[in-house]
């Protein structure tokens, strides 16, 4: 994730601005930026595009896909930065999240929330004017999701958290559908839940890595309350589904021969490495060991390759 070079120190000491108040702009903006969390945003993008293709059943509007992109990040980058906001407290404990701007005190708490919300409502009102307003409301309902439900009510309370919190990050598929038809649709529906059922065994491994880091601040990511071979288990058993799920659309007639090639192939691989996982969990492996951090990896390929297919597959048919 882009975000500020300021001096190392231990977790949980924020970094005094320098005498005066005085922050570099350039360091600022990247701060503003880094608010946003880029790089989980093209994650994002990469399910909402190609969405669009196949909704299009071939090129979509090119301004529309612009507009609807950037809407996208203007949202998502909202609620990430809202999303810092709350969570500040258990950020300045983490390692991983030591170096946010709210915690080295580039980015004040209160300039951090009203450039969420500013983000929030100026995103929804160019997806309503430049997209269509079926599209503004799910990118508005993602937002608060995210934020409300699963940043407010779900993360320090359940280890069920990134399961049902997920829901945010599946929002995009139907944002880019809606984009292009301004309605809904099963092959929508069925993304949808690809990305549902992908986000609990994409992200829990990186959770197993990080778990020492989740326990400092009580959050109950699963790896905390669970052993090893619980959260592989969990994990297999969403791959599955995943990409069961994920070999709805050809029968049900949206792609055709090129989508299920990559389907079967990306999807065989990711069950080779959950079950190579869940394997060494079993054998009481641990540490680096574990490689627990190759699926992740490997998560974040599959979903991109697969929603390449999903935008190739209409050229095929």
């Amino acid at each position: 994730m882009c975000v500020t070079a300021v001096e190392s120190r231990p977790a949980g000491v924020a970094l005094t601005p320098s005498p005066g108040g005085h922050r570099p702009f350039g360091a600022r903006v990247k701060a503003f930026v880094a608010l946003t969390k880029p790089r989980i945003i093209e994650l994002l993008l990469i399910t909402t595009v190609p969405v669009m293709f196949l909704a299009a059943q071939g090129v979509p509007d090119l301004w529309l896909v612009l507009t609807t992109t950037i809407g996208g990040y203007l949202s998502a980058g909202g609620a990430n930065a809202l999303n810092m906001y709350i969570d500040r407290d258990i950020d300045a404990l983490m390692d991983r999240t030591s170096q946010r701007p709210l915690v080295t005190g580039m980015v004040s708490p209160r300039e951090c929330l009203a450039f969420g919300i500013a983000l929030a409502v100026v995103s929804t009102v160019w997806f309503g004017l430049l997209v269509n307003w079926l599209s503004a409301a799910l990118s508005l309902g993602a937002l608060l999701f995210y934020v409300v439900v699963y940043t407010m009510l779900l993360k320090r309370r359940t280890a069920q958290n990134i399961v049902w919190g997920g829901i945010a990050g599946c929002m995009p598929v139907l944002i880019g559908w809606s984009a292009v038809t301004n309605s809904l649709s099963w092959a929508a529906v069925i993304l949808f839940a690809v990305i549902f059922f992908w986000t609990p065994p994409h992200y829990w491994p990186l959770s197993m890595k990080v778990k020492d880091d989740y326990a400092r601040v009580g959050v109950p990511m699963l790896p905390v309350i669970a052993s090893n071979r619980v959260v592989a288990r969990q994990i297999v058993i969403y791959s599955w589904v995943m990409v069961a799920v994920s070999l709805l659309l050809t029968p049900l007639g949206y792609t055709g021969w090129f989508y299920t090639s990559v389907a079967l192939l990306t999807g065989g691989f990711w069950l080779w490495e959950a079950h190579g996982l869940q394997n060494r969990a079993k054998a009481g492996v641990s540490g680096a060991k574990l490689k627990e951090m190759r699926l992740f990896h490997w998560s974040i390929t599959y979903v991109s390759l697969l929603f390449v297919a999903v935008a190739v597959d209409p050229f095929l048919r």
